[in-house]
């Protein structure tokens, strides 16, 4: 079904691309530029996926992802991870408690931290193997188990983390593939000039906004279910679809600098996070069907994650994104594609 036949569906993406604006426009009260950043966190809300933002520190990622909480009506909840963080602490536990009414005692489940809407999971790289394998588990099944009990987690429900690349020593990175988990990987730069004047100007005079709430839980819900609508051309897919396949060494579709300097290549999941993530920043931009520059606009958050380059990238300083910017340049954008032949 294409969005230009149902009504309700066009208004739908006027009304999202309204909240994006407005959005924005609160965010800007309390941050400095970063539009890039804030437009790739919303479209992995929008996909129902999560994301993990990587920068240096006092680059105000904490501040965004919590500002981002107060401009919508949603449960928040922000998780310090550190060394001697265990399981239980961020999934609940259970106790044993007395009824007041039987006199028996009985189990009671205790909800962690996860058991709200959105979570900042902060310098998740931080913690040990097993509790970021329970957070991991509750952002793919989006449940968690205690005594043999599932619990759900409320709906939405998505997981901002972040990440500092300075000071490995003594951190736990994340496997390959628990990356994989995050639909984006998002890296966080350093601000122009002016906004860094502006940063200092405002923080240091006390000049921030108080932040008004945009989009509730049923709206994002409902933006969620429209995104899975968005129709995607086979031109676009196939995009997509090439990207992906031309990532992956030692095969029939890589060119010469892929088999030179890629270690592994982005899997099914990297085609599934291109058109997803494409399809929701199409309607950040009121537009009823994703396009080519859509997959362009997301394919180094998409795809920074799930290519590895091998020594040889290393030792002559390429690092992942110099890798999909040659993909990009690699892999024709207006070429007919369509199903190749099982």
């Amino acid at each position: 079904m294409s969005l230009q036949n149902d009504s309700d569906d066009v208004a739908a993406v006027a009304a999202c691309e309204d909240a994006y604006n407005r959005i924005c426009d609160e965010l800007s009260k309390a941050i400095v530029g970063q539009n890039e950043v804030i437009e790739q966190i919303l479209v992995a809300m929008f996909s129902r996926g999560h994301a993990l933002l990587e920068g240096v520190p006092g680059l105000a990622k904490t501040l965004m992802i919590s500002s981002l909480a107060e401009s919508l009506h949603l449960s928040f909840k922000r998780i310090q991870f550190t060394p001697d963080l265990m399981p239980s602490d961020i999934t609940g536990t259970e106790i044993i408690q007395e009824n007041l009414q039987t006199g028996q005692r009985e189990y009671k489940f205790l909800a962690g931290p996860l058991f709200a809407n959105m979570i900042l999971a902060d310098e998740i790289n931080r913690t040990p193997p097993k509790t970021q394998a329970a957070m991991l588990e509750a952002m793919q099944e989006r449940q968690v188990s205690a005594g043999g009990t599932m619990h759900k987690l409320p709906a939405p429900f998505f997981v901002l983390a972040t990440q500092n690349p300075l000071e490995q020593e003594g951190t736990y990175p994340l496997p390959e593939a628990q990356l994989d988990r995050f639909l984006l990987h998002i890296k966080v730069d350093y601000p122009s000039g002016a906004e860094e004047w502006e940063i200092a100007r405002r923080v240091t005079t006390g000049q921030q906004g108080k932040i008004e709430p945009v989009l509730g839980a049923d709206e994002i819900l409902a933006v969620q279910q429209l995104v899975n609508r968005v129709p995607v051309s086979d031109q676009v897919l196939g995009y997509a679809w090439a990207l992906v396949r031309a990532s992956r060494p030692q095969t029939k579709e890589a060119p010469e600098f892929v088999n030179k300097w890629i270690s592994w290549g982005a899997g099914p999941r990297g085609v599934l996070a291109l058109i997803t993530a494409a399809k929701a920043r199409a309607i950040l931009y009121g537009r009823h069907h994703a396009t080519v520059e859509d997959v362009q606009a997301v394919a180094k958050p998409a795809l920074r994650h799930r290519i590895a380059g091998n020594y040889a990238a290393q030792a002559a300083g390429v690092n992942s994104e110099q890798l999909i910017e040659q993909l990009m340049r690699e892999v024709p954008a207006n070429k007919a594609y369509s199903k190749p032949a099982a």
